[in-house]
C-alpha cells in the first residue's frame, strides 16, 4: 500500500504528460524502478498501465477529430515493422552510439522549437506525399523505439509536425494512436512472460486512465500554448536520462 501511495500520483502525472506531449514513460518507468520493482517487472507493469492511459487519450483525440487518419493508416504498420527491426539490431549493437547522437540532437530539437515561431502550425501538403513520408518517418522512429525507446511518442509528434506539416495537437493525436499499437504489442509479450505485477499494475492503470483523460482534454482545450512547453519539458527529461545513462 505504501508503494501505491507513492506510485499513483506519479503515474497520474506521467500519463498526463504523455497524453499532452508524449514521453510519459520517462517518468513512470523511473518511478516503478525507484520503488524497488525488478527491471523486467517494471517494464511489464509500465506497459500494462500506460496502455490503458494511452487508449483513453487516443479516444479523446479521435472524438475531437484531432487525428490525421490517413497518416495513422500507414504509420501504425510502418512503426510496428521498424520496432521489430530495431529490436533485432539492439541484440547485435550497443545503444551507446545512439545515446551519444541524442546528446547532440535533443538540444538541437529544443532550439528549433523555441526559435521557430511557426512550429506547430499546419502546413498544406499533398495527401500522397504526406502518407509516404509518414510511413518512412514511422519506420525510422519505430526502429528507434525497438532499439532504444525513450520519448518515442514525442519524437513521432515532432516529426509529424515539423516534416508532415500537421498542427501540433493533431500531430500528438496521431502519435498517440501509432504509439498505442506498439504499447499493446509489448504489453502482450510481457503478459505472456508473466512480467506484470497486477497488485501494482491494476491501480496504476486506473491512475493512468485518469491522467490520460485529463491530459488529452486539456491539450485539446488549450492547444499549442500548453503542448509546446510540455514538449520542451519532456525533451529536458530525455536529455537528462541519456546523460545519466552514459556518464
Amino acid at each position: 500500500m505504501n508503494i501505491l501511495l507513492i506510485l499513483i500520483p506519479i503515474i497520474f502525472f506521467g500519463a498526463f504528460v504523455d497524453a499532452i506531449a508524449g514521453g510519459g514513460g520517462l517518468i513512470t518507468l523511473t518511478a516503478y524502478m525507484a520503488v524497488g520493482l525488478p527491471a523486467q517487472t517494471s517494464l511489464g507493469t509500465n506497459k500494462f498501465a500506460s496502455s490503458f492511459g494511452t487508449t483513453i487519450a487516443s479516444i479523446q483525440y479521435i472524438r475531437r477529430k484531432a487525428v490525421a487518419r490517413y497518416v495513422a493508416l500507414v504509420a501504425i504498420p510502418a512503426s510496428f515493422v521498424g520496432s521489430a527491426i530495431g529490436s533485432a539490431l539492439a541484440e547485435r549493437y550497443a545503444s551507446d552510439y545512439l545515446a551519444y547522437l541524442l546528446i547532440v540532437l535533443v538540444p538541437a530539437i529544443a532550439i528549433f522549437m523555441v526559435v521557430n515561431p511557426r512550429f506547430g502550425t499546419a502546413v498544406e501538403r499533398s495527401m500522397s506525399s504526406t502518407m509516404i513520408l509518414g510511413a518512412l518517418l514511422s519506420l525510422i522512429i519505430g526502429g528507434y523505439d525497438g532499439f532504444f525507446g525513450p520519448g518515442t511518442g514525442m519524437l513521432l509528434a515532432l516529426a509529424f509536425t515539423a516534416l508532415l506539416g500537421l498542427d501540433l495537437v493533431t500531430a500528438h493525436g496521431t502519435a498517440r494512436l501509432v504509439n498505442l499499437s506498439s504499447n499493446v504489442a509489448a504489453m502482450v509479450v510481457f503478459l505472456y512472460h508473466g512480467s506484470v505485477d497486477f497488485s501494482v499494475a491494476i491501480p496504476c492503470a486506473l491512475a493512468s486512465i485518469a491522467g490520460g483523460f485529463v491530459g488529452s482534454r486539456l491539450a485539446l482545450r488549450v492547444g499549442p500554448r500548453l503542448v509546446k512547453p510540455i514538449m520542451l519539458f519532456v525533451l529536458a527529461l530525455l536529455l537528462a536520462k541519456v546523460a545519466l545513462d552514459l556518464f
